[in-house]
């Protein structure tokens, strides 16, 4: 990390910058041509640290995935515009986490009721929902293995 006065160290500060995150984009590779996705997205670290996602079950993030599932992860929090007379004083407040791992399907039945519902209490705050087999059947979940996990806040 270039600017070490940003940098955040502390891993409950992360993860409280973590959990007031709406998104998180994965950055894929594949033959020198990048792909970004935004998606949903909710975290665990009871027993490693992982994000889960949930998607349909083809298209492009999935076909990159299987060439090379090493992906970057981003997302951002708490922008706030800083204004001043002069154009290249302006500024961005911001809270953000960077972090590589490896992306992987879930096919566990168990895992994948894990998967859901960390991504239901990232935005409910709630336990205790219930999947439809149907649309379960419909749904990939993808776990990430957070191998690297940074973050920086400019105040």
């Amino acid at each position: 990390m270039r600017r070490k006065d940003r940098e955040i160290r502390d891993m409950s500060d992360i993860l409280k910058i973590l959990a007031s995150c709406d998104v998180c984009r994965l950055a894929f590779a594949d033959n020198n041509i990048p792909y970004i996705v935004t998606l949903n997205f909710g975290y665990s670290g009871s027993e490693k640290q992982c994000l889960y996602f949930h998607c349909a079950t083809s298209g492009r993030k999935l076909e990159m995935m299987k060439k090379n599932n090493y992906v970057c992860f981003e997302m951002d929090t708490d922008h706030s515009l800083t204004e001043a007379s002069r154009g290249c004083d302006w500024g961005m407040k911001y809270s953000s986490i960077i972090g590589y791992g490896s992306l992987h399907e879930v096919t566990d039945r168990a895992e994948r009721i894990k998967g859901l519902d960390a991504i239901m209490f990232h935005y409910s705050g709630r336990n205790g929902f219930e999947y439809d087999d149907k649309i379960m059947k419909a749904t990939m979940i993808l776990r990430l293995d957070i191998e690297v996990i940074t973050a920086k806040r400019k105040t």
